[in-house]
């Protein structure tokens, strides 16, 4: 057993039960509550999913309201967030859930559609009070720092679930929120932590040796791939032009401009240009994006209001640079 991580359980549950952050999710402790919110933080900042989660939410309070709705009506409802795959995921759950109720095991939470490792032990954890650790990187970055362990990060995730399952304690899903919240507020990944909030200042190894933003090992970040597109608003009367992405790929499925990684066709007079930039995990798109007055409503094409556009179609915020021509 590793005795250090033992000895670190206590004074972590304590200062989390006096420091812990007021976030919507965590006043509403349902299965399918943490369900939602552990999809919608996968790779989203936290206060990005503060504004979405409630609402959500209210929109769809059940598993069964979710499973009905329709999956444009939930593509909407999740714009903002980022990463709708997930959105689809959820969905697909909902669905399970409705028909057979919420799995009661880790394994059967982590069979869920859009459940890896990591979700499924912080749902069985929290939502169901099972020691199932949840390790992501900002778990791994806390906890070699707590060990001043060199290893690299990537070779870590396995090792610390072992070791964290030995001592979890009765209190699963606050060990687990205690764990996450220490390296989001106070273990940070960029920056100097801070160490004189840290309910480990006195065990951290790391610490000790005046070395803490030494650890994690990282490996080397690789470079992204720059794509070069022109993105076209067409105008017509006060219609404008959307089209559906592949169904695969980079948002798929979801509503955007015309979309081209070469020449753009000459549709009619350019009003305007921009240039805009959005950055994927893997992909960044340099984007000129062109207010164009389209000389007739082209086939091929949906052509809704700007009313319809806002408040219908699911554009993800790759495109919210040009927001400001629908008028």
């Amino acid at each position: 057993m590793d005795e250090l991580l033992k000895t670190a359980v206590s004074p972590l549950l304590e200062w989390y039960r006096l420091s812990k952050r007021d976030l919507p999710w965590r006043r509403d402790r349902t299965p399918y509550s943490v369900l939602v919110s552990e999809l919608m933080l996968q790779q989203t900042r936290v206060e990005a999913v503060r504004e979405r989660y409630v609402a959500f939410m209210e929109k769809f309070p059940t598993p069964r309201s979710l499973a009905e709705a329709d999956e444009e009506e939930v593509l909407k409802a999740w714009e903002g967030l980022g990463y709708y795959s997930r959105a689809r995921n959820l969905r697909r759950a909902a669905c399970f859930i409705a028909e057979h109720g919420f799995p009661d095991t880790y394994e059967g939470v982590r069979a869920l559609t859009g459940v890896g490792d990591y979700t499924a032990g912080a749902i069985s954890s929290i939502a169901l009070g099972l020691p199932t650790p949840a390790v992501d990187g900002n778990v791994v970055r806390i906890l070699s720092r707590l060990h001043a362990d060199g290893t690299p990060q990537d070779a870590l995730k396995r090792e610390y679930a072992a070791r964290l399952a030995e001592v979890y304690p009765p209190r699963a899903g606050e060990f687990t929120e205690a764990l996450m919240e220490l390296g989001a507020i106070v273990c940070v990944p960029n920056g100097r932590p801070l160490c004189g909030a840290c309910p480990w200042e006195g065990l951290c190894r790391a610490h000790a040796a005046g070395c803490e933003t030494c650890y994690p090992v990282r490996a080397p970040k690789k470079e992204r791939k720059v794509v070069h597109a022109t993105v076209l608003v067409l105008r017509y009367a006060d219609m404008y032009a959307i089209e559906k992405r592949d169904e695969r790929g980079l948002l798929a499925g979801l509503w955007q401009f015309p979309f081209f990684e070469k020449d753009a066709p000459d549709f009619g007079e350019t009003l305007q240009t921009k240039r805009a930039k959005h950055v994927f995990t893997h992909i960044e798109w340099r984007m000129t994006g062109k207010l164009v007055a389209a000389r007739e409503k082209y086939p091929g094409y949906v052509w809704a209001t700007a009313d319809e556009i806002r408040t219908r179609y699911a554009v993800p915020s790759a495109f919210k640079a040009f927001f400001g021509w629908l008028t």
